[in-house]
């Protein structure tokens, strides 16, 4: 199959499914309610690339899988394409295009005479563009997206060091860490809900410092986490099957054995 013109056939496609003789399901849709599928499809994305990552013996089926996701978020950005054409507002090739401009922009150091050595330079570089744009007219932190939380967290933190609002080393994270937590207990003390929820925050978001001293992405590692901790239940669910057992009405000690031999288990 000829693959140079497979994007203008998808976009054909889409538009297929809108027309009057199309799909009545796509046809109903609109912009807004679409936002929900594209969450889900860019989180299934996510998925099978930690899936791609894991055992060589299933890399072949896990990268097909990655295609096939890929695709699907794909599908959303024609779809919304569409939907934005049909207003006359832009279509796919605009979107692309701006994609192009943009890229070729915030890369002088690539394509124009500017010069970055490093990651950390190649990204002043990309900051300063953005700025230039006026990307950041209501503040610093202004252009930091609404992502998941931790993510967001992350994000704040990470843009909030390149000015040096920084702490000096891991240690002093630590420190920090542990007057959260204290702070914490006293608010568990008085019962406050209010204070137990900020002082909750507090130390998640001082344990995202942690994690991006180490250089880890705290939602990746919490992702993986919650992955690894379904996966140990289904173990124990699939084990208290056989023995004709259910695990709502097992006991913690039964539960807590399976979970134990879960561990070995990758």
């Amino acid at each position: 199959m000829k693959k140079k013109n497979n994007l203008n056939k998808l976009t054909k496609i889409m538009e297929r499914l809108r027309s009057k003789d199309g799909c009545p399901w796509d046809r109903e849709q609109t912009i807004q309610s679409i936002v929900p599928f594209i969450i889900e499809e860019a989180y299934e994305v996510i998925e099978a690339i930690d899936l791609s990552q894991q055992a060589t013996s299933r890399d072949e089926k896990s990268y097909a899988l990655l295609k096939e996701e890929l695709g699907d978020l794909l599908h959303q950005i024609i779809f919304i394409c569409q939907l934005a054409k049909e207003k006359g507002k832009f279509d796919i090739g605009d979107v692309i295009n701006s994609s192009i401009e943009k890229m070729i922009r915030r890369h002088p150091h690539v394509f124009g005479k500017e010069k970055a050595m490093t990651p950390k330079e190649a990204l002043k570089k990309w900051e300063g563009m953005k700025k230039q744009e006026g990307k950041a007219k209501k503040g610093f932190l202004s252009d930091v997206p609404h992502l998941p939380a931790l993510l967001r967290a992350h994000k704040v933190s990470e843009k909030a060091a390149r000015i040096g609002f920084d702490w000096q080393d891991i240690g002093q994270v630590f420190k920090k860490v542990e007057e959260e937590i204290l702070e914490f207990k006293s608010a568990l003390k008085k019962g406050s809900v209010k204070e137990m929820e900020e002082e909750l925050g507090d130390i998640l978001f001082t344990i995202v410092n942690v994690a991006r001293f180490i250089e880890i992405n705290p939602e990746d590692a919490l992702r993986k986490t919650v992955g690894k901790f379904i996966t140990r239940i289904h173990f124990i669910e699939k084990n208290l099957l056989k023995q004709g057992k259910d695990i709502g009405s097992s006991s913690l000690d039964e539960m807590e054995k399976l979970w134990q031999a879960s561990k070995g288990i990758k």
